[in-house]
């Protein structure tokens, strides 16, 4: 989607910075909730929707930006957070690789439909979570049962809604942007 916006080198490292920058504001949307380390944020959201928008490459490179800069201490990740040394942090690693995979299916057209598009987000959404549990699991010394409890169950109704939030946009803003040449 990014493609239809002119401005070559600069565009693009204007979008990838603003990705980052983007998820880092709407990543601290949190409420921390009382019983798991993890804390329910729109970041999840933000890194979806950057997949789709900006495709594999720039969407990794922004989420990878965002990554490095929260490990250098930008307190940009949910609840001010920044470093590596926290329950949810593996969350954020799958960010990077989420953003990719979204970003990869979106530059095939997979965000053209309402349908297409649930299924790309259900995935991204599918890979954060196989990189942020077993973190947690690490993080707080606990067996996989108790991880998915802490740091999923809680989680799916804000998903869902957070999915059809971005299988809503997507499809909608191609209509109003107009299709591609492929």
């Amino acid at each position: 989607m990014a493609d239809v916006l002119p401005g070559g080198l600069v565009r693009d490292v204007s979008l990838v910075v603003g990705s980052a920058a983007f998820v880092g504001v709407v990543g601290n949307v949190a409420v921390p909730l009382p019983f798991t380390p993890v804390p329910l944020s729109l970041a999840t959201f933000a890194v979806l929707l950057t997949g789709a928008a900006l495709g594999p490459w720039r969407a990794g490179l922004g989420m990878g930006l965002y990554l490095v800069a929260g490990m250098a201490g930008m307190p940009w990740f949910a609840e001010q957070n920044s470093g590596w040394n926290f329950p949810s942090f593996g969350y954020i690693v799958g960010y990077v690789l989420a953003a990719v995979l979204v970003g990869m299916f979106a530059r095939r057209g997979a965000d053209r439909t309402v349908v297409s598009t649930a299924g790309i987000m259900v995935l991204g959404n599918l890979l954060i979570y196989a990189i942020g549990v077993p973190w947690l699991m690490m993080s707080i010394d606990v067996d996989l049962g108790r991880a998915l409890v802490l740091g999923v169950i809680p989680f799916l109704l804000g998903d869902a809604i957070k999915l059809a939030l971005a299988t809503g946009l997507l499809p909608a803003t191609w209509k109003l942007v107009g299709e591609p040449d492929r």
